[in-house]
C-alpha cells in the first residue's frame, strides 16, 4: 500500500512539474530563464513580464476573445449534441443505430482531414479572417458528445418518459423538463471538455483568424516566438494567465466531471 502511494506521489510530482516551472519562469527575467544551476525559486520574483503583456500588449481583448468564442462553442456543443443523442437514445426512427454507428465511425477520422475543405467552405461564405469558424461548427454536433450523452441518457428510467407522455409531454417537453434536469453531471463533463478543447484551440484561429484584434490567447501567444528569438518569460506569463479559467472551472465542476465520466459508460 506505502509502495502504492508512493507510486501516485512521484507520478503526481512528475505531471505537477512542468506547470510548476511554468509559473516558476513568469517571475524571472529573461536572462535568470535558463541560468545554471536552475532557479527552483525565483529570487526575487518580478512582476514585469505580467506588467508587459497587459501594458504592452492587447493582452486583455485575447482574453475576452478566448472568452467569447470558448462559451459559444461550449453552448453549441451542449445544445447540438444534446438533441441528438436524446434523438438516439429515446426516439424510434427508421436507420437510426446505422445512424449512430455512422456518427461514432467519425470518431475515428482525424480533424487534420477535414481541415482543406472547411477552410474551402469557410473561404466561399466569406468567414474567413472572422470568428465564426471557430463557433458555428459547434451547433453541429460533436460525435464524442452525442456518444457521451446517449450513453448516459439510456441510464435515465423509461418510465419517466411514458409517465411524461401520458401527461401530454411532447418529446421536446421530455428533453428539456427532464433529461437535462437529469443529466446534469454529464452535462458538466461535456461543457468542460468542449471549453477547454476550444479554449486551447491553436490551429483553428491559425488557420481562420488574420486580423489581431481577433485573435484568442493561444494564438497571442505565439507573437512571443520569433525566428530569432523567443521570450519565455512572457511567453510563460501569458500561458500563466490562459490556465486559469480552467483551473477555476474545474474546481467548481469537478464532482459533476467524475460522475458524469462514470455514469455515463454505465449501459450501452
Amino acid at each position: 500500500m506505502g509502495l502504492a502511494y508512493l507510486l501516485l506521489v512521484l507520478t503526481a510530482v512528475t505531471m505537477l512539474f512542468p506547470f510548476y516551472w511554468m509559473v516558476a519562469t513568469s517571475f524571472k527575467t529573461e536572462a535568470r530563464v535558463f541560468a545554471f544551476p536552475p532557479e527552483w525559486v525565483p529570487n526575487p520574483p518580478i512582476l514585469d513580464n505580467y506588467r508587459y503583456i497587459f501594458t504592452e500588449l492587447p493582452f486583455t481583448r485575447y482574453v475576452l476573445n478566448s472568452l467569447k468564442v470558448s462559451l459559444l462553442w461550449t453552448l453549441g456543443v451542449v445544445l447540438s449534441s444534446s438533441l441528438a443523442a436524446y434523438a438516439f437514445a429515446r426516439v424510434r426512427f427508421r436507420g437510426r443505430d446505422t445512424l449512430f454507428m455512422i456518427t461514432l465511425a467519425a470518431l475515428m477520422i482525424p480533424g487534420q482531414i477535414t481541415m482543406i475543405p472547411l477552410y474551402v467552405v469557410m473561404a466561399r461564405i466569406g468567414w474567413v479572417d472572422t470568428q465564426l469558424p471557430l463557433i458555428v461548427p459547434a451547433y453541429f454536433g460533436s460525435a464524442f458528445g452525442i456518444f457521451l450523452l446517449r450513453q448516459y441518457f439510456l441510464t435515465i428510467p423509461q418510465e419517466l418518459n411514458d409517465a411524461a407522455k401520458i401527461d401530454g409531454c411532447s418529446h421536446f417537453g421530455i428533453y428539456w423538463r427532464i433529461m437535462m434536469p437529469l443529466s446534469k453531471a454529464v452535462l458538466a463533463t461535456l461543457a468542460l471538455l468542449a471549453f477547454m478543447g476550444s479554449w486551447n484551440d491553436l490551429l483553428g484561429p491559425i488557420i481562420y483568424l488574420y486580423r489581431e484584434q481577433l485573435f484568442t490567447l493561444p494564438l497571442a501567444l505565439t507573437r512571443f516566438r520569433s525566428q530569432y528569438f523567443t521570450q519565455w518569460a512572457n511567453m510563460m506569463a501569458g500561458a500563466t494567465v490562459s490556465l486559469v479559467p480552467i483551473l477555476v472551472i474545474f474546481l467548481f465542476t469537478q464532482q459533476y466531471f467524475v460522475r458524469g465520466v462514470v455514469l455515463s459508460g454505465l449501459k450501452g
